[in-house]
C-alpha cells in the first residue's frame, strides 16, 4: 500500500511531536502532585520549589539560539522530546524528594526547549493566513494525546493499581519511540527564510514581549497552585486528578481548533480580551470557592483559556521580520520564564500564609493583561505593531 506524500509535510511532522511531547508531560503532571505528597512528603514550600527548578531551563530557553549554530531546528526538537521522555521515564524510580527535582529539570530541559522550538517551526514552515488554525490543530493533537494519557493513568490507578513508576516509565518509553519514528520516517524541511542565529530584542516587539511576560506568570497560577489546591484543599486523589485532565483535553481537542478559526476571523485583540476578562473572574473565584464540584468547573474553564493565548503568537507571527522568528523565540521562552521562575517559590511562601492571596495576585496579573491587550490593532502588521492612538501619543512625546 502507498503511502500519500500529503503525510510529510511539516505540518504532520509538528503534529507528531505535539503528541510525544503531550503523552509524556501528561502523565508527569498528572501524578506530580500525589506522587510528591505521598513518595516525597512535600509540603507547599517544597512542591514551589520545585516547580521554580522547573522553570529555570524556560528560563535559559535563550539558549537555544547558540545551540542552533551547531543544530538544525530539527534535529533539535526531536532531541528535545527525547530527552524529555527520558526525564519521564525515569521520575517514578526517584522517590524521593531530590530524586524528584533532578527528574524534573531533566524532563523541563526537553520540555522547554521542545516548546521553544515549536512555536518557531510553525511559525517559520506555515503560512499566515493558516497558523492560528494550524496552532489550533496542534493544540488538539496535544490535547487528545492527553486523553490518552489521562485515561490510562485514571485506568491504570483506579482499576489496575498500576504503581505510579510503571505509568512514568511507560509515558517516558513512548515519548522516546515517537522522536525516534519522528527521525527516521521524515525528511529535512528547508526553512523559507534564514535566521538571525544571535540573540535579538527590538523595541517595536515590546508589546509581544509584555504579553509573553503576562502569560507566563499566569499559567503558574493555573499550573501549581490551582492543581495543588485540588489535592491539598480538597483531597483530589490521583485518578480524580487524572480524571479532571481527562475532562479538560476533552473539550480543548474540539475546541482548539475552533479558537483557532475565531482568532483568524475576529482578530488577536478580541480574543485576549475574552481570555482576561474570563481569567479575572475565574481567579477571583478561586481565592473563595469552598465547593470541590466548584472549584473543578472553575479548573476546566481555566484550561479551556488556554488555548486562546495562541493569539500571542499568531499577532508577533504578523509583525515580526520572518528572519527575527527563531531568535525571538528563544528570547520570548525566557522573557516568558522570568515570572515563572520567581512565581512558584515565592508565592510557595505566599501560600502556606493564604492561598487566596495568591489567586487574588493572579486576577491582579489578568487584569494587567488585559490592559495590554486592549493594545494590540485590530490588523497587526510590521509598522503597525501596537495601536495607533498610542504610537501617535509616543511619537509626540
Amino acid at each position: 500500500m502507498k503511502i500519500s506524500k500529503n503525510i510529510y509535510r511539516p505540518e504532520y511532522f509538528l503534529l507528531l511531536m505535539a503528541v510525544a511531547a503531550s503523552l509524556a508531560f501528561s502523565v508527569w503532571l498528572a501524578l506530580l502532585n500525589n506522587f510528591a505528597i505521598e513518595a516525597a512528603a512535600f509540603s507547599g514550600r517544597e512542591i514551589g520549589i520545585l516547580q521554580s527548578l522547573r522553570e529555570i531551563p524556560g528560563f535559559l530557553a535563550f539558549t537555544a539560539v547558540f545551540i542552533l549554530l551547531i543544530l538544525r531546528e530539527q534535529v533539535f526538537v526531536l532531541l528535545a522530546v527525547i530527552v524529555l521522555g527520558i526525564g519521564v521515564a525515569i521520575t517514578g524510580l526517584l522517590p524521593s524528594e531530590y530524586g524528584l527535582y533532578f527528574t524534573t529539570v531533566l524532563m523541563s530541559i526537553g520540555f522547554h526547549y521542545y516548546y521553544t522550538l515549536q512555536q518557531s517551526l510553525t511559525l517559520q514552515w506555515i503560512e499566515k493566513e493558516r497558523s492560528p488554525v494550524v496552532l489550533g490543530k496542534l493544540s488538539s493533537a496535544a490535547s487528545v494525546a492527553a486523553l490518552v494519557a489521562f485515561g490510562c493513568v485514571w485506568l491504570g490507578i483506579e482499576y489496575f493499581e498500576v504503581e505510579y513508576r510503571w505509568l512514568y516509565l511507560a509515558a517516558g518509553v513512548a515519548a522516546i519511540i515517537l522522536g525516534i519514528v519522528g527521525w527516521i520516517i521524515f525528511p529535512y524541511f528547508p526553512h523559507k527564510v534564514p535566521q538571525r542565529k544571535h540573540l535579538l530584542m527590538r523595541q517595536r516587539y515590546w508589546l509581544y514581549y509584555s504579553l509573553t511576560f503576562m502569560g507566563g506568570a499566569r499559567r503558574q497560577i493555573f499550573v501549581v497552585f490551582a492543581g495543588f489546591m485540588m489535592v491539598e484543599k480538597f483531597g483530589y486523589s490521583a485518578a480524580n486528578i487524572a480524571l479532571l485532565f481527562l475532562i479538560n483535553h476533552a473539550i480543548n481537542a474540539i475546541v482548539a481548533p475552533k479558537i483557532g478559526h475565531f482568532i483568524a476571523r475576529f482578530g488577536e485583540r478580541r480574543i485576549l480580551t475574552l481570555e482576561y476578562i474570563g481569567l479575572i473572574i475565574i481567579f477571583t473565584a478561586y481565592a473563595f470557592v469552598e465547593s470541590a464540584t466548584v472549584a473543578a468547573v472553575l479548573y476546566v474553564l481555566d484550561h479551556l483559556l488556554f488555548a486562546m493565548a495562541i493569539a500571542i503568537r499568531t499577532y508577533f507571527q504578523k509583525i515580526a521580520d520572518p528572519a527575527d522568528i527563531a531568535s525571538t523565540a528563544s528570547v520570548s521562552f525566557t522573557i516568558n520564564h522570568i515570572a515563572a521562575v520567581v512565581i512558584p517559590a515565592s508565592f510557595g511562601i505566599l501560600w502556606l500564609y493564604s492561598p487566596a492571596l495568591v489567586f487574588l495576585a493572579g486576577a491582579g496579573m489578568a487584569v494587567a493583561s488585559l490592559v495590554l491587550a486592549r493594545l494590540v490593532p485590530n490588523n497587526p502588521s510590521e509598522g503597525n505593531e501596537v495601536i495607533q492612538k498610542l504610537q501617535t501619543l509616543k511619537s509626540k512625546a
